[in-house]
């Protein structure tokens, strides 16, 4: 399950994605009002972001956040790791985070890990494929059909 944390990463950078045009930095207020994060809250998962290289401040009169990367380049997946770390629902088929499972007795054979690899495999590619543009295109285009 997607924590409260990357939910709201993905929403501010979304948020902070579609006034970049605007050339100004974006405040966290105005994110925390707009997205309703708690404001406390989202100081902290934009200095995370900050610290990944996401995102970049700027103090003083006319601060705020900017994107450091472009929209195309910020995926789901990235965000979720920094977040909730492992994306699989397993240990044994981790690929940053691997671990034995407990019961298993042969890795090499066993049936469900072979399930798991392959939900894993195609939840990283979804996850991969879905920057923080082609989501922005996506309500685009969901409000275009929706008038």
């Amino acid at each position: 399950m997607l924590s409260k944390k990357s939910k709201y990463a993905i929403n501010a950078l979304l948020y902070i994605a579609r006034h970049r045009d605007e050339g100004r930095p974006v405040l966290a207020s105005e994110i925390s009002e707009h997205e309703n994060i708690p404001h406390k809250f989202l100081e902290a998962i934009l200095l995370d972001l900050k610290n990944a290289g996401i995102l970049r401040s700027k103090r003083g009169r006319h601060g705020g956040y900017f994107l450091l990367a472009e929209p195309e380049d910020i995926n789901l997946i990235t965000i979720m790791r920094l977040f909730d770390g492992p994306i699989a629902l397993l240990p044994c088929v981790s690929l940053n985070y691997y671990g034995p499972c407990d019961e298993c007795q042969d890795e090499a054979t066993c049936g469900i890990r072979a399930v798991f690899i392959m939900i894993r495999d195609h939840t990283l590619q979804t996850l991969r494929d879905n920057t923080m543009a082609v989501i922005l295109d996506r309500e685009k285009n969901m409000k275009q059909v929706k008038k």
